[in-house]
């Protein structure tokens, strides 16, 4: 029988609909294939998300540098901790690699971190309650030294990752802080952490210190291993550029030294100091106090103002060497024509001598400038005529910016509105100036009449592609002065610290010429009246320049507000900055002294190649003292090198093979160390500044490149211990402690110096003096006993620390 075929519609609409599928999902995949996309988005990238990986390589920060290069501020490694929280991180329950027991891990953390174990906790809880894979902890959990690093990972607590980082590092501690500035940490929007500059030259100059990190790009699996026959793709990190300036580390810490040790003794409210080379310009070392420490910022205050360059004063006498400048180049000094003394009056203003306006009789002009007279600078602008000497003050750079290579350069401001202001701006009252304003105008005096432009940066140089992109030079600001007229205001500076009369003489040195100007400048209240507070009310100074017939520093010192013990004078902690400073900083430079006796030198010749037992016999029969850096007889190489000159007694070093035996060090200048170092190639660290007064290995030790050597050095106390090895025969002394110190007041207490007990306090009734106080017991007995006379006061403008009008000079009842 045969079948009758029935259509099944059940299952033709079966097939129809896997047929339709069949062939949305070939069409699916033939697009897929073709575009790579789903929905838009590209499988290749979403794979790359997931499985591709990427390592950051951190770029360093650029390195500030002195001007030999020695580190100022670098880059060092440290550590940030990470807690991983995610299970999937562990592959093996017998080796968790994620937090397992959150509560022993906080209290691990807290005690090693200084954290409170609740916030560690809160931390953690959180970052498993939000499902992270990890967390961090904070600047607590940041800069983690690579000691403290090893005793975590001693404790093997499961989950905790140590990062590498990097950290800003400051060697020297408070080292021109104001000028360096500091950089710290700082998150981003993205969540990322930079070093970024906060003050001074690292923030000046961050885009430049700031480099530009690479990355590594690998494929990894899902749990975070590495692909077989992977490729990584790398883009090397660009580091910062170093930003290399022209301060003298050696001299920075010098005066940071002297500095730090007035600051404990006399307690002042505001110390500036800076030190140059007057015939480049170059900024050798800059300081003020207070300071502060830029690796903990211990000490930083409201106050973020480098106060050499931002801050204005009244300058006080060292602005007398100026008019007395502006006198001599146009033909009115005469130093031995007489005048009275005492008081001068314009207008019906009375200005005085400090002495309370007693003056010193008829004297000469000589002797008036060498006892700081203010009465002298008056007759000495009638001389040169009003008009002339702002013309002077204009040329000397007074009320304009230097243009020196730092922002918010303060101007200063000149008061030129009428005779009196022009009169007070002659002895340095009234107007205002910047401390580097004083270094730039007393460059023209010590540079032969040429005026140099200050700089602190010398280069800024990328160690990475060697691109320079910017490069100092020095730079002249002008000549006010020609070069007779500037030897003529040396001498004469020069005999205010070696006359009897000379208010300078508590900054005279041993063994070198100085010549400079004193001052004691009253200070501006907030409301623009002069502080007075008695002797502990002035802003004692001292431009000085040395050796005298030949600068080689310039050095500005200012201490305001000292607490000065009963018996002792402004000029003393001035003095002890400045005498520290310039006796030390001019045998760092290896300047002849004044006393030094002529001797022998010896040109070295090319030893390379020769017999090192012929070379030393020959040296030495010449007077030199030769070190030999190893064991072969073979020269390949020298120090000094070949052409240079050798005093006798200096020492000759000549490289040669094999293992060094070690000199006796003791005495060498840290000069003399690094050659050996480079020459011989051990690992010789020098700790502290000066002169080599230990070793950690004993002289005529054998030693490998691989054996440490730790060299000492102290600034010496008595030069006369210490013998540098490059230095000259007989070379100078530094005088001991206390005879340094003691100079100051030992010689303060000359009858009609600046700086004498006429300085006790500012007259309340007084001229519009800069420099008063009580006098001295052979003031006493010269002076006239006056009857108090009533004087007449107008309140003081803003800005210009004002003048007392009187009407007749009067004994301060007080004193």
């Amino acid at each position: 029988m045969k079948k009758k075929f029935r259509f099944q519609w059940g299952a033709f609409l079966l097939f129809l609909v896997f047929a339709g599928l069949f062939f949305i999902l070939t069409v699916r995949i033939v697009s897929i294939q073709a575009t790579g996309t789903v929905e838009g988005q590209e499988l290749a990238a979403k794979a790359a998300a997931k499985y591709q990986q990427e390592e950051v390589l951190a770029a360093e920060r650029g390195k500030i540098l002195d001007r030999d290069g020695q580190v100022i501020a670098e880059d060092t490694l440290t550590y940030k901790v990470v807690a991983v929280l995610d299970e999937s991180a562990t592959q093996s329950a017998s080796n968790p690699r994620h937090v397992v027991d959150v509560e022993e891990t906080a209290e691990f953390l807290a005690k090693h971190l200084g954290m409170a174990e609740d916030k560690v906790l809160a931390i953690l809880e959180q970052g498993v309650e939000k499902d992270r894979y990890q967390v961090e902890f904070g600047v607590a959990g940041r800069e983690i030294s690579h000691t403290k690093m090893l005793e975590m990972k001693e404790e093997e607590v499961p989950g905790i990752l140590f990062v590498k980082d990097l950290k800003r590092l400051y060697p020297n501690g408070t080292f021109a802080s104001h000028l360096i500035g500091f950089a710290m940490k700082e998150e981003t929007k993205d969540g990322l952490m930079v070093t970024k500059g906060r003050m001074g030259l690292e923030s000046i100059h961050n885009k430049a210190l700031t480099g530009k990190n690479g990355k590594i790009e690998f494929s990894t699996d899902k749990w975070g291993f590495l692909l077989p026959n992977n490729e990584s793709a790398v883009t090397p990190a660009v580091d910062g550029s170093d930003v290399q300036l022209t301060l003298d580390k050696t001299l920075q810490n010098f005066l940071e030294d002297a500095m730090t040790k007035v600051q404990k003794e006399y307690e002042p409210a505001r110390m500036i100091a800076v030190v140059a080379d007057p015939d480049t310009g170059e900024i050798l070392a800059m300081s003020q106090r207070p300071t502060f420490n830029p690796n903990t910022r211990e000490g930083l205050s409201d106050n973020w103002l480098n106060e050499s360059i931002e801050l204005t004063i009244e300058p006080g006498s060292p602005m007398k060497m100026f008019t007395l400048a502006s006198a001599i180049e146009e033909g009115k000094w005469d130093p031995n024509a007489y005048y009275n003394s005492g008081t001068y009056s314009l207008m019906g203003t009375t200005i005085g001598d400090y002495n309370s306006g007693r003056g010193w009789g008829s004297i000469t002009f000589l002797e008036g400038f060498q006892r700081s007279s203010n009465v002298s600078m008056a007759y000495l602008l009638e001389r040169i005529g009003p008009e002339t000497f702002m013309k002077y003050i204009d040329a000397f750079g007074f009320g304009k910016k230097t243009g020196i290579d730092l922002p918010n350069e303060a101007p200063g401001k000149v008061l030129d509105t009428g005779p009196i202001e022009r009169l007070t701006t002659t002895y340095g009252q009234g107007s205002t100036v910047t401390p580097i304003q004083m270094i730039q105008a007393a460059s023209a005096i010590a540079n032969e009449g040429v005026m140099m432009k200050p700089y602190v940066i010398d280069q800024i140089k990328n160690p990475d592609t060697g691109k320079v992109t910017l490069k100092s030079k020095p730079e002249k600001a002008g000549q006010p002065i020609s070069a007779e007229t500037a030897e003529k205001v040396k001498e004469i500076l020069a005999s205010t610290v070696t006359s009897e009369n000379g208010s300078g003489r508590p900054f005279a040195l041993k063994d070198y010429a100085v010549a400079g100007k004193t001052g004691t400048a009253q200070v501006p209240g907030p409301d623009g009246r002069y502080i007075n507070q008695g002797k502990n009310g002035f802003l004692y100074s001292f431009l000085g320049m040395a050796p005298a017939d030949d600068p080689e520093l310039l050095v500005y010192i200012g201490v305001q507000q000292p607490q000065l013990p009963a018996g002792e004078y402004g000029s003393a902690p001035v003095a002890k900055i400045f005498n520290s400073v310039m006796e030390n900083g001019l045998k760092h430079m290896n300047v002849k002294p004044d006393n030094a006796k002529s001797v022998k030198t010896t040109e070295l010749e090319d030893y390379t190649g020769k017999s090192s037992a012929e070379v030393t016999e020959q040296l030495a029969g010449r007077g030199l003292n030769v070190v030999v850096t190893g064991g072969s007889t073979k020269v390949e190489g020298q120090y000094p090198a070949t052409g240079e000159a050798v005093v006798e007694g200096g020492t000759v070093i000549l490289k040669t093979a094999g293992p060094s035996i070690l000199p006796d060090f003791t005495g060498w200048s840290k000069r003399d160390l690094l050659a050996y170092q480079s020459l011989s190639g051990l690992s010789v660290e020098l700790a502290g500044q000066g002169y080599a007064v230990s070793q950690s290995l004993s002289p005529g030790s054998k030693v490998t490149l691989k054996d440490p050597v730790v060299i000492r050095l102290q600034t010496p106390e008595n030069a006369s211990q210490i013998q540098s090895t490059d230095s000259f025969e007989g070379a100078p002394e530094e005088p001991a402690e206390d005879e340094a110190e003691g100079a100051a007041g030992q010689d303060a207490a000359e009858p009609g110096m600046e700086e004498t007990p006429e300085e006790a306090a500012p007259e309340e009734n007084g001229a519009a003096s800069e420099e008063s106080g009580e006098e001295t017991p052979a003031d006493a007995a010269e002076a006239t006993p006056e009857e108090p006379t009533e004087t007449v006061e107008e309140p003081a403008e803003e800005g210009s620390a004002g003048e007392t009008i009187e009407e007749e000079i009067v004994e301060d009842p007080t004193e």
